[in-house]
């Protein structure tokens, strides 16, 4: 799920797709600790470092707001501020790419978004000055012959079928849910929510960008994302409870169904077939591919591993496993490009994949819900460390995949 929902972001609407409107964004790449420089390039990547503090009041600061078009690499970092979490690039309103859950004190973060000439803003939440200006000068060079790039694009293309799919296998797998909710069978449909919950955990950073037409983009009521996700820790008290994870209230910890679960069952169901019409209009470039990657193990490394993310059915283990699937789908498009541009990164990347695979199928169970073990206290008090080490050491390699593929 998507971090840091009780802020809300700034997302557009336009009327042209009906229901509502997609919009194309970068996913956040994870990075190693060591900070980058400012504004700089080094080779074909500029640099910038955004810097959260708090000396009397909570800043955001942009070591340069201007640098030639190209891929960019914004690295940010979170000093003292507990009042600010969460930094987005922006353009006309569009996310091109984020960093969430800036908790002070941890590593340097970092994202990559390939930028043509143009005005930006830098947005920070909660700062004493929430948007800065950034500009992009010149033009992004043509690399459409150069052999890695055309086996890039040609990944994008089968990614976005790969998204395609996963939405279309998750409207027939939530239509299943609600028709067991609707029969009153909670056992059912206990099993029903947990063979659901991959397809939106596969690729969750590709498609949290929707908002309903008619609503503001600053209102939760009308954000996609937000109506099909939101946890019991990033309710709005505002719009209440919905979306996968109120129902998997209602059928875990209270253990019945009632009228309120159908009418929240019903309501999903409505949400995903939206969102199925929407998916296919997004447009992919290879770092939304990295970027979106990393976002899925970071998702792992901050909501799975400390089983916030399911709090009343403790599946952790299933969404867990399908975030780093998902990650690994997307990698798997790049590889035949990436293979060209840097076939050493390649191999540790995937050398990588295979050990955190290979560690998360101990954890399966054909018994248990959705295929796994449940991830209760004790497990998580003697497993976590283990799993997010082996992450970590995913996340590591993983992090340099945006900047290598922007620039072949």
């Amino acid at each position: 799920m998507p971090l840091g929902k009780t802020t809300v972001r700034p997302l557009i609407t336009l009327g042209a797709l009906g229901a509502v409107t997609a919009l194309a964004l970068t996913g956040c790449a994870s990075g190693s600790s060591s900070a980058a420089g400012d504004a700089s390039a080094s080779g074909k990547v500029a640099r910038v470092t955004i810097t959260l503090t708090n000396d009397g009041s909570d800043a955001c600061a942009v070591s340069s707001t201007k640098v030639p078009a190209g891929p960019v690499t914004f690295t940010v970092k979170n000093e003292s501020s507990t009042a600010i979490t969460e930094v987005e690039l922006l353009q006309d309103q569009r996310i091109l790419g984020e960093k969430e859950n800036l908790a002070p004190g941890l590593d340097p973060v970092h994202f990559t978004a390939t930028l043509s000439g143009g005005t930006y803003q830098v947005y920070c939440p909660g700062a004493a000055t929430e948007l800065t200006d950034f500009t992009v000068t010149g033009k992004v060079a043509d690399t459409a012959n150069s052999s890695a790039a055309t086996l890039l694009a040609d990944g994008t293309k089968g990614y976005a079928t790969y998204v395609d799919g996963q939405v279309t296998e998750m409207v027939t797998a939530v239509e299943q849910l609600q028709a067991d909710v609707d029969k009153g069978d909670v056992d059912a449909a206990k099993a029903d929510y947990a063979n659901a919950r991959p397809y939106y955990e596969h690729i969750e950073s590709d498609v949290d960008g929707f908002v309903k037409k008619g609503y503001k983009a600053t209102d939760n009521a009308g954000n996609l994302d937000y109506l099909i996700d939101m946890r019991a820790s990033n309710l709005d008290d505002a719009v209440g409870w919905s979306g996968f994870h109120a129902v998997e209230k209602d059928l875990f910890q209270a253990g019945e169904i009632t009228a309120s679960t159908k009418k929240t069952a019903a309501a999903l169901t409505e949400n995903v077939r939206l969102l199925a019409k929407l998916v296919p209009t997004l447009d992919y470039k290879p770092e939304d591919l990295a970027n979106g990657a990393a976002g899925l193990l970071e998702e792992v490394q901050s909501n799975k591993i400390t089983g916030e993310e399911e709090a009343y059915s403790h599946i952790d283990l299933v969404d867990l496993a399908a975030n780093v699937e998902g990650a690994r789908q997307a990698f798997a498009y790049l590889k035949p490009g990436l293979t060209k541009t840097d076939p050493t990164l390649t191999q540790q990347i995937a050398k990588q994949f295979d050990a955190t695979n290979s560690l998360m199928d101990s954890y399966r169970d054909a018994d248990g819900l959705g295929g796994f073990k449940p991830w209760d206290e004790s497990l998580r008090r003697s497993d976590a460390n283990a799993i997010s080490q082996q992450v970590q050491a995913l996340q590591d390699p993983l992090s340099r995949l945006a900047e290598k593929v922007a620039t072949a």
